[in-house]
């Protein structure tokens, strides 16, 4: 017979193995579920809408939208600056669903941003789009793409970025149409990523 100390012990033992395994399981679960640019790239790549119609395609479309929102901000700076898939899926979507995806899949905080923006001084402004297209320009060459990749999101010209100081932030992004917004939508990420972070006002 077990004496009264050892069966304690045991059962503590018990206790503490059974922690740690719920702890290792809970951790392989969330890993497994995190979402990263790999898991929304091969989402992306088996969806063709254009064979999807009615509300099998509206649920794809929310799905990737969801996917896209679940990524780290780094992750999807990896999506945007990769190989276009999400523009390819894009070109597919009717002005009605393109516009409801920028929506759907602007960070939060986004708005404010926008006002916030508009109150800053010129100067100021100029110097945190030519920051946000900098760290583009830097994302774009850290990241590996196949060999003969043609399809990369194009950079946001200098003609939309002086109507984004001219325009202002807010009317800017208000009057655009939904292919400009998601030409544009990296850079106003990114503008947003730096004045959250306050890199804007560093020297």
């Amino acid at each position: 017979m077990i004496a009264p100390r050892y069966r304690s012990l045991a059962m503590a033992a018990a206790a503490l193995a059974g922690i740690w395994l719920l702890a290792w399981a809970g951790h392989r679960l969330v890993g497994g579920t995190k979402m990263t640019a790999q898991k929304f790239a091969a989402y992306a790549d088996k969806l063709d809408l254009s064979r999807l119609k009615g509300e099998e395609r509206a649920r794809a479309l929310r799905e990737l939208a969801d996917k896209l929102n679940r990524l780290p901000a780094e992750e999807r700076r990896r999506v945007r600056a990769g190989n276009g898939r999400p523009g390819r899926l894009f070109e597919q979507m009717t002005e009605q669903e393109k516009g409801e995806f920028i929506e759907a899949t602007m960070p939060t905080g986004f708005k404010q941003m926008l006002s916030s923006f508009e109150q800053l001084p010129e100067d100021r402004r100029k110097r945190a789009i030519e920051r946000a297209m900098g760290r583009l320009k830097e994302g774009r060459g850290g990241f590996d793409e196949p060999e003969g990749t043609t399809n990369r999101p194009p950079e946001v010209s200098p003609e939309l970025q002086k109507q984004i100081l001219t325009l202002g932030l807010k009317t800017f992004y208000k009057e655009s149409s939904a292919q400009t917004k998601a030409e544009v939508a990296p850079l106003l990420e990114e503008i947003q990523r730096a004045m959250e972070g306050g890199r804007l006002f560093h020297p």
